[in-house]
């Protein structure tokens, strides 16, 4: 039986993110976590089966034969998420939220765009990276116009698992693109370096911006990237500004760090927590909707 006020969610994939995502579902006010699925018996599997969580090992299979289920989380790969899970879902009306770089759906970045996308059947949560910082390229753009920006994101080589590792490439090619659509900067790029320094830094990423309108008052730059900051603070605790804002010439800089909140991941694995983080505040906005009588609900 569904709980009052609350929408039955199922996570695909029971590694690390999976698990943390699960015990960010657990505190949730509006998500109820209905499945932990897999393709085979795991750690993930059992920690969720002692947790008293209905598992399974037949992946999206046992997802859409859950009437009561209106989302899924896909932390798996991006293969799999488009050649198995995204159709799968989709025939089955079930929303899907995607972690992995596959892109079926559009970016999402609450902060920026999440309102747009409250009826789309599939969004796509970037990268880590992409959220950490397109929201700062969104603020300077909304005020300044950004004709480039670049983006190097540090992370430490302990919470780069064999998925990330295994990722790189459409780690650098989604986050360049999404700089582009969802930041609306004219041309963007990505970098990602794993840091291997012990004991493991935080997750810590470089915001590089050339603006359009050079003739905007660097305070106007500055409180639209602080706003946004504050806006990122809200479902992601451990987002901070390192170096604040610096603007020289037309080239406006900001360095962004993540802790993370410590769930199931350690703190130091800001990277991974900051994705699960927008996805749950992706999926308490669309399952607030459906509780409302919005569509999918």
């Amino acid at each position: 039986m569904q709980q009052s006020g609350k929408i039955k969610v199922a996570v695909i994939g029971p590694g690390n993110i999976g698990s943390d995502l699960m015990y960010k579902i657990l505190r949730s006010p509006v998500l109820e976590m209905a499945l932990m699925t897999g393709i085979v018996e795991s750690e993930g599997i059992r920690r969720a089966a002692g947790l008293g969580i209905p598992v399974s090992t037949e992946g999206v299979a046992a997802v859409v034969r859950n009437p009561e289920i209106k989302l899924a989380f896909d932390a798996t790969s991006a293969s799999a998420h488009e050649k198995f899970d995204a159709p799968a879902l989709s025939k089955a009306g079930i929303v899907a939220i995607d972690l992995t770089p596959a892109a079926v759906g559009p970016y999402c970045v609450p902060c920026v765009n999440l309102e747009q996308l409250m009826h789309e059947p599939n969004v796509n949560m970037v990268t880590c990276g992409g959220q950490a910082t397109i929201p700062i390229v969104h603020a300077v753009h909304s005020v300044a116009g950004v004709e480039y920006a670049e983006i190097v994101a540090a992370i430490a080589s302990r919470s780069a698992g064999p998925g990330t590792r295994a990722n790189m490439d459409e780690f650098t090619e989604t986050t360049s693109r999404a700089i582009e659509v969802v930041g609306k900067a004219k041309k963007g790029k990505a970098i990602i370096v794993l840091n291997p320094a012990e004991p493991p830094i935080n997750m810590t990423d470089t915001v590089m911006i050339r603006v359009s309108d050079t003739s905007v008052p660097f305070e106007t730059i500055r409180d639209s990237i602080l706003d946004i900051v504050s806006q990122v603070q809200l479902y992601v605790p451990g987002y901070r500004l390192r170096v604040p804002p610096q603007m020289d010439g037309d080239k406006v800089s900001v360095v962004v760090q993540v802790e993370g909140q410590g769930d199931f991941l350690p703190t130091f694995a800001g990277n991974l927590d900051i994705i699960n983080a927008a996805a749950i505040a992706t999926a308490e906005r669309i399952a607030r909707n459906m509780l409302k009588g919005g569509a999918k609900g």
